[in-house]
């Protein structure tokens, strides 16, 4: 039995918290923020080995990381949508209704990716020469990106199952098979990165290789989980033949958070490549801050599933007073997250810049970019709450329509107003993505607050 299925069964006693409160928040995500500071701390290492190969191959770990994360971002999307179907079921008692998504995602999803994989191998080279970066990161990137792709369709089956585990309360689980799969890709990166114990010396290329075998190691633990008796037994797990009626319930519901999904990283992707083109040292400088900033973005999104989580099991139970109870008190986890991590930036930049770069150049340009992160992950973390609530209770058009806006009304322009028409280089840059983010989240605070979600149906 879940840490949420024995809260949820058992009477409120007067002295207890009531559901939603942050000690239920916080005990369903902490499984959730160890698994994101485990996949946090593998970029992290990944990206401090691929470092000790030089400037150029660093900002190639950025950039092409960014690109290859944002063309299969769409999939990771659409199969998280697996998450807000089950905690409705598992929260109206229907758990045996919950195993199916994760199969109908797989059906959806699978051959898309394979065959989308396939596309974007013949066509990164020239993607990547049209950008227009410098020649030498380029070669790395196209290096980098070829061997992120075999992973491609591991990303569909990972997001599916944890989303599945995740609707019925389980963070535990993912957080054992990540755990597996980051160890794994840790010594995997060692070995392919500096060609150790007899293995080649294959570069950027080989932290690539790695992180594609521990998605797999990943998947293999989530579905010998999932496939269990018992797990078929209460949860309806075992493999069924796609459904066109629940294909089309679960694209309704699921493709508008791969489009936002998209929307995000193909924005967020452009920014990368204009921060490529001010120079390697930009790059290098940007893509240091950026895995300093993961530490405080990735635990924001743990805490936003479980709110999305709690608030889609209180909604099919019909709790509208618990559902956004959860939502308060995700917020309330999130800020003092974020807020220890902005006193981290401000009180120790020299220490958690070394572990990335020692190039002085570098350095000197991330310095101030760090004091930024300090503020800027504190008002992501509120647009990363909202935007995880809205998602558990089903809410996934208007955030969809609201980001394609934004990204393109406010983002891009802010960004390349900061970074060239005001001369601001990469600090503008940053300091255009800090307005976008703001408006955001202001944006899906809103949403939220207005109870469009209490009157979602699946």
């Amino acid at each position: 039995m879940s840490v949420q299925e024995s809260v949820h069964n058992q009477p409120i006693q007067e002295d207890e918290a009531p559901p939603g409160a942050i000690l239920e928040v916080a005990m369903l995500a902490y499984p959730v923020v160890l698994q994101t500071l485990a996949e946090t701390l593998m970029h992290v290492i990944d990206t401090a080995m691929i470092g000790k190969l030089g400037t150029a191959a660093l900002g190639a770990c950025g950039f092409s990381g960014t690109w290859i994360w944002t063309l299969l971002v769409p999939f990771a999307g659409i199969a998280s949508g697996v998450q807000t179907f089950v905690a409705r079921h598992d929260g109206a008692k229907q758990r045996n209704l919950c195993g199916g998504w994760v199969w109908q995602a797989m059906w959806m999803g699978t051959p898309a990716i394979i065959l989308w994989s396939a596309l974007i191998a013949l066509f990164l080279p020239p993607l990547y020469a049209l950008i227009g970066i410098e020649p030498e990161l380029q070669k790395l990137a196209v290096d980098y990106g070829m061997a992120r792709l075999p992973g491609g369709p591991a990303v569909v089956a990972e997001f599916a199952l944890c989303a599945f585990f995740r609707g019925i309360g389980d963070t535990r689980t993912p957080l054992k098979a990540v755990a597996l799969g980051v160890t794994i890709n840790f010594v995997a990166a060692y070995v392919l990165i500096f060609g150790r114990f007899g293995f080649p010396n294959l570069g950027i290329a080989g932290a690539g290789i790695a992180q594609s075998i521990g998605s797999y190691v990943i998947v293999a633990v989530l579905l010998h989980a999932f496939l269990k008796r018992r797990m078929r037994v209460r949860y309806g797990t075992s493999p069924t033949l796609p459904d066109r009626s629940q294909l089309v319930r679960f694209a309704t519901t699921s493709l508008p958070i791969g489009g936002q999904w998209l929307l995000d990283m193909t924005t967020f992707a452009i920014f990368t490549s204009l921060v490529a083109r001010m120079g390697t040292t930009a790059m290098a400088a940007s893509q240091a801050m950026l895995q300093l900033l993961s530490l405080s973005f990735m635990q924001a999104v743990a805490i936003a599933t479980a709110a999305g989580t709690l608030i889609g099991r209180y909604l099919g139970a019909g709790d509208l007073a618990a559902a956004s109870r959860s939502y308060r008190s995700a917020v309330y986890l999130a800020l003092g997250l974020a807020g220890a991590v902005a006193a981290l930036f401000l009180g120790a930049p020299e220490a958690l810049l070394g572990l990335f770069a020692d190039d002085s150049e570098v350095l000197r340009m991330a310095r101030p970019l760090l004091a930024l992160g300090a503020f800027f992950q504190i008002v992501d973390a509120l647009g990363i709450v909202a935007a995880g609530s809205l998602r558990g209770a089903g809410d996934t058009r208007w955030p969809f329509m609201l980001q394609a806006g934004l990204a393109w009304l406010v983002r891009l322009p802010a960004v390349y107003l900061g970074a060239f028409a005001f001369g601001g280089g990469v600090f503008g840059a940053w300091g255009g993505e800090l307005v976008y983010v703001c408006v955001l989240g202001l944006g899906l605070m809103h949403r939220f607050g207005r109870g469009n979600w209490q009157t979602v149906t699946l």
